[in-house]
């Protein structure tokens, strides 16, 4: 999977915020929290697992929580990171 067609934002702390965003939602790294998606913002977001430490890590990384705008647009746990990115293109 390519990024292109994708924003891709990093914030370099300890470990990088890492964020990808599609035109209907974004996956991020553990620094985000999809229970904040859900009650507060209503964007659809997927947080994926593990140290990483570049965006096309995430693409191959599991998704460990989504919101609930991100489930009703068909992602799940257990999926790809890239995978949830199709579905926010």
């Amino acid at each position: 999977m390519t990024l292109n067609g994708y924003e891709k934002m990093r914030l370099d702390l300890a470990m990088p915020l890492l964020i990808i965003r599609g035109k209907r939602g974004f996956v991020s790294n553990p620094y985000m929290n999809a229970s904040v998606c859900s009650r507060k913002t209503k964007e659809a977001c997927a947080i994926v697992a593990g140290e990483i430490r570049s965006h096309h890590e995430m693409i191959e990384a599991k998704v460990i929580e989504v919101s609930d705008t991100a489930r009703a647009l068909g992602v799940r746990v257990g999926m790809t990171g890239g995978e949830a990115l199709a579905r926010f293109k």
